[in-house]
């Protein structure tokens, strides 16, 4: 599997407990990267059960989440965490209320942000215009294959 370097953003990246002083560099702080907090899009098979994945597919997965390099830091960290919400939906269609039902867990998140659910319709518009889902109708939307 490979992991597109645009997906790490501080939200994944938990640090360690300091070395102990005794230890011969204490005090040293190490991190663990949490690989299941990157998004499906973000995880792309090269091999996948011992077989060679073609390499058009691969290119397409990765060329479909290249908007993401072009924004900053927590502009993309926003982008990823809907994208996560989406992916927990579970469903290639969902409703606007599907993402909003994790506004507290992005509240939690994003404790500065005092405008979740226009934040959410924000990312998800512009998540449609990057081509990565599709606008069905008013409140409803559609995951690109």
């Amino acid at each position: 599997m490979w992991f597109l370097n645009i997906f790490f953003v501080r939200q994944i990246v938990e640090e360690r407990k300091p070395l102990a002083p005794t230890a011969r560099r204490a005090g040293w702080v190490g991190s663990n990267i949490l690989l299941n907090q990157i998004p499906k899009s973000g995880k792309i098979f090269i091999v996948r059960a011992g077989q060679l994945e073609p390499k058009d597919v691969v290119l397409a997965k990765w060329k479909r989440t290249l908007f993401l390099r072009d924004q900053g830091l927590e502009t993309r960290g926003w982008l990823l965490e809907v994208m996560r919400c989406v992916d927990a939906i579970g469903k290639r269609e969902f409703q606007l209320n599907d993402v909003y039902a994790f506004e507290d867990r992005l509240g939690r998140l994003y404790p500065d942000n005092q405008n979740v659910k226009p934040k959410i319709r924000q990312q998800l518009q512009f998540l449609r215009d990057c081509g990565y889902l599709d606008f069905v109708s008013r409140g409803y939307y559609r995951l690109r294959s």
